[in-house]
């Protein structure tokens, strides 16, 4: 129990005995204020004015239990946290038809476990658009007698097709997902949208031959790079042996991959997010 006054000393403490009383004694007289406390206990005070010669009797009191404060913070680990963003990503269609998915709008966005890696793999090489572009590829290279060795016909053309498709399978789950997760990498463009159009440029130029690793940290790119050497080699045992590609030219094919993502890449920073709708909110920041 504490017994506050206006003069001095400012305060007076005693404890209660087992049956829960307690007194002070000499007090001078004067108004004041008692407060009772207990652990667990809400305090309570009360307070009189004590005239000259008049002993005072506290009225009973009844201490209320605490009130506590629970504080609760929901938050996502850190793969969930990617698989909300990762399904952000699978509704991002330029003009919203062609699918968009190996790029992202969250400057620090998290990274994919391995999981997630063949997750965006599998949904960008069975995607409606991909098959119909396949087709016109298909379509475009017999209507040009490439690859002759293949034929005419629908025969030709189901062989034109299935190379074309497995290129494309190829390239993504090697240089996407397999060695990404081997490598720990991420497969995907970090869209930038700050700074300068210089700093963009050569930001998007950049990262044709690096990307981010999942600790964070900007690497070489070695899963896009030996990804393209690899589907290049694979090629080798089912396109037609006149039309084969020998290692000088799958290296050759493979700086050509690298400035063509280049090109890419300059389109997503600067003309591609203009026409993709439904975006996720972004919070400008470098990547």
């Amino acid at each position: 129990m504490r017994l506050t006054r206006d003069e001095l000393p400012p305060s007076r403490e005693v404890v209660t005995d087992d049956q829960g009383k307690f007194f002070f004694a000499n007090i001078a007289p004067g108004p004041f204020q008692l407060t009772i406390t207990s652990e667990g206990f809400a305090p309570q005070t009360t307070s009189g004015n004590l005239n000259s010669g008049e002993n005072y009797t506290a009225p009973q009191i009844e201490l209320a239990l605490a009130t506590n404060i629970t504080e609760v913070r929901v938050t996502f680990t850190q793969v969930e946290l990617a698989q909300e963003q990762l399904k952000d990503q699978e509704k991002q269609r330029v003009l919203g038809v062609i699918p968009n998915y190996y790029v992202t709008y969250v400057a620090n966005a998290a990274p994919l476990n391995t999981r997630q890696k063949f997750q965006l793999a599998w949904k960008s090489t069975v995607d409606p658009f991909t098959f119909g572009f396949t087709a016109a590829i298909a379509g475009i290279e017999q209507a040009q007698n490439r690859f002759s060795g293949y034929g005419q016909g629908a025969q030709g053309y189901g062989k034109r097709y299935g190379a074309t498709y497995a290129d494309l399978v190829t390239s993504t789950y090697i240089g996407g997902a397999i060695l990404p997760s081997l490598l720990k990498q991420d497969p995907r463009y970090f869209y930038k949208g700050t700074g300068s159009k210089k700093s963009r440029a050569l930001y998007a130029i950049a990262n044709a031959v690096i990307c981010k690793g999942d600790n964070g940290h900007w690497q070489p790119a070695y899963s896009a790079i030996l990804g393209s050497l690899a589907s290049g080699g694979i090629s080798n045992l089912y396109y037609p042996t006149s039309d084969r590609d020998g290692v000088a030219l799958t290296f050759e094919n493979a700086l050509i991959g690298i400035g063509a993502s280049a090109g890419a890449n300059l389109l997503q920073e600067f003309v591609i997010r203009k026409f993709t709708p439904n975006l996720p909110t972004y919070t400008p920041g470098t990547p």
